[in-house]
């Protein structure tokens, strides 16, 4: 079954959650949290993000934040992939740690906004082990809670600079002096009241976090995405109509890159060029992974998938490497138009 499709557009605002595969932890040490924030927050200025409120859970994650650029999933490509690198490589283990996709409710009201960051900073009140603990208890605990934003909403500790958190705060009522302290009383408040209509607004549509109208006109703007992409699927995602050989795929990186045609033969750790031509051969020569693994003397199918991964992964994040390609594929382009 085909993905669902992403809605992103400039300014779009997002509830989004991480869980981990098969509802195990994401983190197992403080020290892995650590390092998740620090890659959260160079995702975000590399990417101009938003970031109004986050809580990290043992085996979730919750974000709500504003997408200036309509980026969402390059943003959360990169973010997962720099985190899951290190978490396998620091734990010595290997394959997947989120559960999927990331989950991505758009929020199309300012006044959802605030009632979300009640939800998303309550979230270690509300676990089995603390949901029959006194209300101060529990109150204490949100308050000293080390993993979330809501320490530095309520003045418990210095504002992180990747955090946006006078956006919310704008919308409580009242003084700059005393803003501080309201919202620590508006989300105490939901500890023994819980917002019942906001739990509501989350579950009525996986699309989108908002009024029935709001709910509405993003199921209508998701089912015109979809008819669109269906109709322009041949032209979008196809191969080239035209399949180049592979001698001139193979002169074109090879020019790019400035070495010789030995060079693709060899096998370098952290080298780009394989990857690369593996991609460009299996896009504009039309060949399958194992051809290109014939050609490239790289081994079978399996080898080729690999190296496409590697370069998927660093054309996300690498701006070096997606200009090198922008060059190589400018001139395949150039000599698909001139061939008749």
């Amino acid at each position: 079954m085909a993905r669902p499709i992403r809605i992103e557009y400039e300014r779009a605002v997002y509830h989004v959650t991480l869980r981990g595969n098969k509802r195990r932890p994401i983190f197992w040490t403080d020290a892995d949290r650590e390092r998740f924030l620090n890659t959260l927050s160079d995702s975000i200025e590399r990417y101009d993000i938003r970031l109004y409120l986050y809580c990290l859970m043992q085996n979730h994650t919750h974000f709500v934040l504003e997408t200036p650029r309509g980026n969402l999933s390059r943003f959360m490509h990169r973010l997962q992939t720099a985190y899951t690198v290190y978490f396998n490589r620091r734990h010595q283990r290997s394959g997947h740690l989120m559960q999927g996709r990331y989950g991505a409710s758009l929020v199309d009201e300012d006044r959802y906004i605030l009632k979300l960051s009640r939800y998303v900073h309550l979230n270690p009140v509300f676990i089995r082990s603390n949901k029959s603990k006194p209300i101060s208890e529990r109150k204490s605990l949100l308050s000293s809670y080390p993993w979330s934003s809501y320490r530095g909403y309520v003045g418990k500790c210095k504002h992180e600079d990747f955090v946006d958190y006078d956006s919310v705060l704008a919308m409580m009522d009242g003084s700059r002096r005393t803003v501080k302290s309201q919202y620590r009383r508006f989300v105490e408040a939901g500890i023994s009241d819980i917002d019942a209509a906001m739990i509501y607004a989350k579950q009525r549509s996986p699309l989108c976090v908002g009024s029935d109208d709001s709910v509405d006109r993003i199921e209508s703007l998701y089912h015109e995405l979809v008819e669109s992409r269906e109709n322009r699927e041949d032209i979008s995602f196809r191969r080239t109509s035209f399949s180049l050989d592979s001698e001139l795929i193979l002169s074109a990186v090879c020019e790019a890159f400035e070495v010789d045609r030995e060079a693709l033969y060899q096998r370098r750790r952290d080298s780009i060029l394989r990857p690369m031509a593996s991609k460009l051969l299996c896009e504009y020569g039309g060949y399958t992974q194992r051809e290109v693994g014939d050609i490239l003397k790289i081994g079978n199918g399996a080898s080729v998938s690999k190296q496409l991964h590697k370069i998927s992964n660093l054309l996300t994040t690498d701006l070096e490497v997606q200009k090198l390609q922008n060059v190589i594929v400018s001139r395949l382009k150039l000599k698909e138009r001139a061939d008749p």
